[in-house]
């Protein structure tokens, strides 16, 4: 008998929420056995949360400080925004749930585990309930909820805080990030090492919502190196003009601008190294296309400890001041590249490659919810899986 999975996803808070759901939606589409529905919860919530996200782009882009505030905000009182939430998405959610009727619900979103949690208990539904982890190191309340079935990590960092914050064990399943596979290099494209002389091919990812110093990094990279750098700007069209306006004159075939793209996987594998934000999403997708890292810096909270997690296993370097980045690049490629291929080594053996399919093999493993129904159609049984 076919599953079916409600999956809580964002479709404009970031990127890493969407790609994570869109790597389990392309293992489940090869079972006959599960169906997923994927959601933007946050348009469960009306003009008001569907806002909400919209406005991520801009704060975090424009007003770090201000994300900073709001997320140690909501840290310390995650029981008041549950609640706020609870209110906003409560009735479309019902309806949600009436029409799929899922087996199981995953989230991959923080605001939406207590949130929900309160809805079904508040309402006796009993539906399997597990919380997709999207963040690395700093895992803040909003990720953990005592009542969810379980917890899935990315990361042991990231299951070490889930137990601090009093998760038990048996409620942790770590399994590592969900990559999509084309991110993966095939056999014909392995990645060669690294010899003096050869020409460098930079990848410079601001993000999905276009942040970082760009134009000061490009222009360092090709007044020290033959390369060729190429710009991802993401949803920042004034970035994009700019960088356009400024860089493409100057050195024209040498320079490549992209606005949002979904040809970052053909970008990556074909660049030497990645300069980006310690966007979790960006940090395991160059990771899978096997090009080494340098960081230039984090978003406050979520992130912050997320460059030194990339250093500590040798994915990549940090480098938070532009002005320096030829310096850290010349590091990496003396005495014939060899750190950079240290890190390229260091790439191959860390990423688990079957994250996603282990992730749905454990939705599948899960009992269905209780044939019996109580208030809507849904009380059941709590699951019972060995981890």
């Amino acid at each position: 008998m076919k599953k079916k999975v409600l999956i809580l996803s964002s479709e404009f808070t970031g990127h890493g929420h969407k790609s994570i759901t869109e790597a389990l939606c392309e293992k489940a589409g090869k079972r006959v056995d599960l169906e997923i529905h994927v959601v933007d919860a946050f348009s469960l919530g009306g003009p008001l949360l569907h806002g909400a996200a919209k406005s991520y782009g801009p704060i975090t882009r424009n007003a770090a400080p201000i994300w900073k505030l709001l997320w140690n905000l909501s840290s310390i009182r995650p029981a008041l925004l549950n609640h706020l939430i609870e209110g906003l998405i409560q009735e479309q959610f019902l309806d949600l749930l009436k029409k799929e009727k899922p087996d199981s619900i995953v989230s991959v979103h923080p605001n939406f585990n207590g949130s929900v949690l309160n809805i079904l208990e508040r309402n006796q539904i009993r539906l399997p309930f597990l919380t997709l982890v999207a963040d690395l190191v700093n895992i803040y309340p909003l990720w953990v909820d005592k009542r969810a079935d379980f917890i899935i990590s990315p990361t042991e960092e990231a299951m070490e805080k889930c137990l601090h914050l009093g998760i038990p064990p048996n409620k942790i399943k770590l399994v590592g990030f969900p990559v999509r596979s084309r991110f993966f290099r095939k056999d014909s494209q392995k990645k060669l090492a690294y010899k003096n002389g050869q020409e460098l091919h930079f990848l410079l990812i601001s993000g999905g919502e276009g942040v970082g110093n760009m134009k000061a990094i490009a222009l360092k990279l090709l007044e020290h190196f033959e390369c060729k750098v190429r710009i991802i700007a993401g949803r920042n069209e004034r970035l994009r003009r700019n960088l356009e306006n400024s860089l493409l004159q100057l050195y024209q075939d040498k320079v490549e601008i992209f606005g949002f793209t979904d040809k970052i996987d053909d970008l990556l594998i074909s660049s030497d190294i990645a300069i980006t934000r310690a966007s979790p999403n960006v940090m395991f997708e160059a990771t899978a296309a096997n090009t080494p890292l340098i960081l230039t810096g984090a978003l406050p909270g979520q992130e912050e400890d997320n460059p030194d997690f990339a250093q500590r296993n040798n994915l990549g370097i940090i480098c938070r001041n532009p002005g320096n980045i030829h310096q850290a690049v010349t590091e990496l490629i003396e005495k014939n590249g060899e750190r950079l291929n240290k890190i390229i080594q260091s790439q191959r053996a860390f990423l688990d490659s079957k994250s996603a399919e282990e992730i749905i093999d454990f939705l599948l493993a899960i009992p269905p919810p209780h044939p019996e129904s109580v208030a809507s159609d849904y009380k059941g049984t709590s699951p019972q899986l060995e981890l």
